[in-house]
């Protein structure tokens, strides 16, 4: 990836994510319950208390030491102690499934959008909305168009639309995604009180 991210607002913690495909990985999976920029700083903590970033040693990290480094303040999140085991969890998957080379995700086997997108929901503690936000990541700011990849993200693939993740590319960018979604909460709310 040699694209430069802008989803933690924050220069290291972006140039990490835009370095490692696991630390982006993790960012999107820290995404939820907890505001976007924030999650996607998680990555950038773990590496400085780690002295650097790297899958192996997150996976073979003792559970209650990982869930101590993660959950001391600064935490990676608002849930620090659960989102370690989630990480962990990750990490030891993408090491059993794809020999720890995260992009092996959407480069094994020149997979189409539609299998690329049932990979990324397979992952532990990605969901559909999540796998699908992650794909028209992957699309529109990194330049991995696997055959298909519009149809399968998605909404999230619309050109111009500013509803996720993979359509923050600043400052501006994140509070019109953040405006979108407020939108969205406030329509859902309307419709359930009818």
């Amino acid at each position: 990836m040699t694209v430069q991210l802008c989803l933690a607002q924050d220069p290291e913690a972006d140039a990490l994510l835009s370095a490692d495909p696991f630390a982006l990985l993790t960012g999107m999976l820290l995404d939820q319950q907890y505001p976007l920029e924030h999650a996607f700083r998680g990555p950038k903590k773990i590496a400085d208390r780690m002295d650097g970033f790297a899958i192996e040693r997150i996976a073979a990290a003792d559970t209650a030491a990982f869930e101590e480094l993660c959950s001391t303040p600064p935490a990676i999140h608002r849930y620090g102690r659960s989102m370690a085991r989630r990480t962990q969890n990750l990490a030891r998957f993408v090491l059993e499934n794809y020999g720890g080379r995260t992009e092996a995700i959407w480069t094994d086997g020149d997979p189409d959008g539609a299998e690329v997108l049932r990979r990324l929901k397979a992952l532990p503690g990605y969901g559909d909305q999540k796998a699908r936000i992650f794909l028209a990541l992957l699309g529109k700011q990194l330049g991995v168009e696997p055959v298909g990849w519009e149809k399968a993200a998605g909404a999230y693939s619309e050109k111009g639309s500013r509803r996720s993740a993979a359509d923050i590319v600043d400052a501006e960018s994140l509070l019109e995604v953040r405006a979108f979604k407020k939108q969205m909460k406030a329509a859902a709310k309307e419709t359930a009180g009818k």
